[in-house]
C-alpha cells in the first residue's frame, strides 16, 4: 500500500520524514487499524519539500517532483494507492476533483488502482467532535475498500 500526501510540514520538513507530526500520528493509526506497521507501507508525498506558508504546491514545483514519485511507484509496485486529500489525487491523476465527492471511490493510475481519501490534517482540523467522528468513519470506510482491494477481492 501506497500512501501519497501533498507535501511535508513544519514537523516533517525539520525531521526529514513524511507524516511525523499530527497527521502523521493519526495516519500511523489508521494504518496500524488496518493490520499494518508503518514499515510495511510507503508513505510518500507529491512534492519533496515544503512549500512556503504551507500554500498548495505551484504547478512547476509539482514537475520537478512528479518524476521521482511516478518512479517510486514504478520500483514498488504497490497494489493499491491511496491519496490522502485534493492535492495529492489532483496533482496526481492530472484532475481537478472534489476530494468530497470523490474519496472512496476507486480510480487508476497507470494501472494501479487509486483511493482518494482526507487527508488526516483535514480530520485534526475539524471543529466539532462529531464532524472529527464522521471524517474519521468516512476514511475507515475507504480504507475497508483499500484492504479490500488489497486481499484482491
Amino acid at each position: 500500500i501506497m500512501f501519497i500526501g501533498e507535501g511535508p510540514g513544519e514537523t516533517e520538513d525539520q525531521m526529514g520524514r513524511p507524516f511525523v507530526g499530527n497527521a502523521g500520528q493519526l495516519l500511523e493509526k489508521v494504518v496500524n487499524k488496518m493490520g499494518y506497521t508503518r514499515e510495511s507501507v510507503f508513505i510518500g508525498n507529491i512534492v519533496k519539500c515544503r512549500p512556503p506558508g504551507n500554500r498548495d504546491p505551484q504547478p512547476e514545483e509539482v514537475s520537478a517532483c512528479l518524476p521521482f514519485l511516478v518512479r517510486q511507484i514504478g520500483v514498488l509496485k504497490p497494489k493499491v494507492i491511496v491519496c490522502l486529500g485534493r492535492v495529492a489525487m489532483n496533482n496526481l491523476l492530472g484532475e481537478n476533483y472534489s476530494i468530497m465527492k470523490m474519496r472512496g471511490q476507486r480510480m487508476e493510475f497507470g494501472g494501479i488502482p487509486v483511493i482518494p481519501t482526507y487527508h488526516p490534517s483535514y480530520i485534526l482540523h475539524q471543529k466539532t467532535r462529531d464532524a472529527v467522528s464522521k471524517a474519521k468513519w468516512d476514511m475507515w470506510h475507504d480504507m475497508e475498500i483499500v484492504l479490500k482491494i488489497v486481499k484482491g477481492q
